[in-house]
């Protein structure tokens, strides 16, 4: 496959953005704790930003929409523009599916952005589990696992551990453990967790 990279959105970067991932098995509630984080830190002053790994093919268009028919008649990118928010749609067709520093790349500058999914990247991660999926833990495999979000405080092993419904336990072990995007695209580059995240 091409390599065709998803063009870098801006240079600019500030210090004080940082990045968490939250991963885990299919059904352990990462979606859920996003949606229950996002407004916990809002409310402690963090502007938030996520980006998510979808494992099957998707589409926020609609067929018969103008911009639908704007990419099915081969544009590379779509961007769609209202008075309340605008989307840009990035076509890859048969290239290599972009890696999380290039799509990290694309997001402007926030406090904090929650990565959900991308478990096998070389970023810091928190796991978050269920013990009702009876899985096993990701993390004695993954170094850049930190800390453990779950309803089982015994399924942590030695890691710092939060409660699953408590969100303010939870806020606190992503504010933690959060890493600069710098030290994140560092890592990814290298391949390895960032060494002041473990």
């Amino acid at each position: 496959m091409a390599g065709c990279p998803v063009p870098a959105r801006l240079p600019e970067r500030t210090a004080r953005m940082r990045v968490i991932g939250l991963s885990g098995w299919s059904g352990a509630g990462k979606t859920t704790l996003i949606v229950k984080l996002i407004p916990h830190l809002i409310a402690r002053g963090v502007h938030v930003s996520t980006l998510k790994h979808a494992h099957h093919a998707f589409d926020i268009d609609q067929p018969g929409k103008d911009s639908y028919r704007h990419r099915e008649a081969g544009a590379s990118e779509v961007l769609i523009a209202s008075g309340k928010r605008f989307a840009l749609m990035h076509e890859i067709r048969d290239c290599r599916e972009p890696p999380l520093s290039e799509l990290l790349a694309r997001l402007s500058p926030v406090d904090l952005v929650l990565i959900e999914g991308f478990k096998r990247d070389a970023h810091v991660k928190i796991e978050v589990s269920r013990a009702a999926n009876a899985k096993p833990p990701l993390f004695p495999d993954d170094p850049g696992i930190v800390a453990v979000i779950s309803d089982d405080p015994a399924g942590a092993g030695p890691l710092p551990h939060a409660d699953l419904d408590d969100i303010a336990a939870a806020a606190d072990l992503v504010l933690r453990f959060a890493e600069p995007v710098e030290a994140t695209l560092a890592a990814l580059a290298r391949g390895g967790a960032p060494e002041s995240g473990r």
